[in-house]
C-alpha cells in the first residue's frame, strides 16, 4: 500500500526547520543532500551551495518527511505555509497532546481549532509552527 510523504518548500530555512521536526519526533535523517552535492549539478551561487537540496526524517510507520530549500533564482517560486497542512494521525490522546504542544512552541494555536473534543468524537487540534506550517494533530478515540 502507498504511502503519503509530504514535501515541504521552504525559503532557505530547511536545515533548521528539520532540526526542529528532528526534536519534536526524533529519528536520523535518511537522506540530508547540499545543492554542492549535486554531481555535475549546474553552476550555481556560493551563497546557495550550502543549501538543502533534500532531506527526508522517516516518523511514525512508513511515512517520510522531506522537504528542499527553494532559493531565488533555482527552481520555481515558494509561497510559504497556507497552502497546505500536515495531518499527524496519533495512537493516543497522551501522544495528540506531546506532539501538539511540542509543534505549537513559538508557533501559534489555530484560534478555531485548539486541542480538544471534537463533535466527530475525535481530539482534534490545528496550529501553525514557528517555520509557518499549518498542522492538524488527531486522535480518533475507539468506537464503543
Amino acid at each position: 500500500m502507498a504511502t503519503l510523504n509530504p514535501y515541504i518548500n521552504f525559503k532557505g530555512n530547511t536545515e533548521e526547520a528539520f532540526n526542529f521536526y528532528k526534536s519534536v519526533f526524533g529519528g536520523e535523517f535518511q537522506e540530508f543532500v547540499h545543492f554542492r552535492d549535486i554531481p555535475n549539478g549546474p553552476p550555481l551561487p556560493e551563497s546557495v551551495l550550502d543549501k538543502i537540496m533534500h532531506i527526508s526524517l522517516p516518523i511514525g510507520k512508513g511515512n517520510r518527511l522531506q522537504a528542499t530549500d527553494m532559493v531565488e533564482g533555482v527552481g520555481h517560486p515558494m509561497v510559504e505555509g497556507n497552502n497546505f497542512s500536515l495531518e499527524l494521525e496519533c495512537e493516543s490522546k497522551e501522544e495528540a497532546d506531546k506532539y501538539y504542544h511540542a509543534l505549537v512552541a513559538g508557533g501559534t494555536p489555530d484560534p478555531m481549532m485548539p486541542i480538544g473534543d471534537t463533535f466527530w468524537g475525535a481530539y482534534f487540534g490545528m496550529l501553525t509552527d514557528k517555520f509557518g506550517i499549518r498542522w492538524m494533530i488527531n486522535y480518533n478515540y475507539p468506537e464503543k
